[in-house]
């Protein structure tokens, strides 16, 4: 069986949460398995995640929220653990996190992604189903594929139940690194993490700075296409589902759409897919 969840990221105005409410119940009638909802580097936007979350669940959508260790001590870690089991939340996706701007890991408790999720099992044993992330192209801070397919390995032998890919757009990356898992004696569920093509200025800044790689034909298509959105958006569209095809078609067990908190270009490479 396919599995469909989305992300959102935490508004800051009352207008963005109107918004994101509307996006919510268009992307909530295609039954997703759950919705993410991020959280800010050094647990900046704690209370806005908790907030989106709580509504979600008050809907009866199952949420997951993003719980990072940066930042954050273990005594507000546990607390905020006991906050989202009385919500009745099963799901976590638990990360090391972004670091503060200016800061390092110096002064976290928990450095690392492994140390949270053996921290949340020790505290709440199974009670939460735990995804890690994944990086199919490495991860931008490792010093190499060999040591971040070990990091992996950690992170899974901590007590991840599945993961959730970093955005790619070649599919050839996400098997090879499926199959290098596999070789390791991992296998738990790698869902590969999709990202449409809206905004072709900002994806490739984003992409430059977490290390996802857009294929140079992909890049100069969306550059001769300059500012015609309506374009960029019908191309992305193509080139995303397929994409989406080819690694459903491959094995992987489902998909995981960044929205940007915006509905329309992920449903639309959801519908040309079912």
């Amino acid at each position: 069986m396919t599995t469909l969840s989305f992300e959102f990221f935490p508004t800051k105005t009352d207008e963005g949460t109107e918004k994101l409410l509307k996006v919510r119940d268009e992307l909530a009638e295609f039954n997703p398995e759950f919705f993410s909802v991020t959280y800010g580097a050094g647990g900046s936007t704690r209370d806005r995640t908790y907030a989106i979350v709580k509504s979600l669940q008050e809907r009866g959508i199952a949420a997951a929220p993003h719980l990072s260790c940066v930042g954050d001590s273990t005594a507000d870690l546990r607390d905020l653990l006991n906050e989202y089991k009385e919500l009745g939340i099963k799901r976590i996706v638990a990360l090391r996190g972004d670091l503060p701007s200016g800061s390092g890991l110096a002064g976290s408790e928990l450095r690392y992604a492994n140390e949270l999720v053996e921290f949340i099992r020790k505290e709440t044993g199974d009670h939460f189903t735990l995804e890690v992330a994944a990086y199919p192209e490495m991860h931008p801070q490792a010093t190499n594929f060999e040591r971040d397919l070990q990091n992996f390995a950690n992170k899974v032998k901590a007590g991840a139940d599945s993961a959730i890919t970093q955005y790619f757009f070649n599919a050839d990356s996400y098997f090879h690194f499926v199959e290098r898992t596999q070789a390791m004696g991992i296998d738990i569920p790698i869902i590969p993490g999709i990202m449409p093509i809206t905004n072709y200025s900002k994806l490739a800044r984003f992409s430059d700075s977490c290390g996802a790689e857009i294929p140079r034909w992909i890049r100069k298509q969306l550059e001769a296409y300059g500012d015609n959105s309506d374009s960029i958006v019908k191309f992305g569209e193509e080139v995303i589902t397929d994409m989406c095809r080819r690694l459903l078609d491959g094995g992987a067990p489902g998909l995981h759409f960044y929205t940007l908190n915006q509905s329309q270009s992920s449903l639309a490479v959801w519908k040309n897919l079912v």
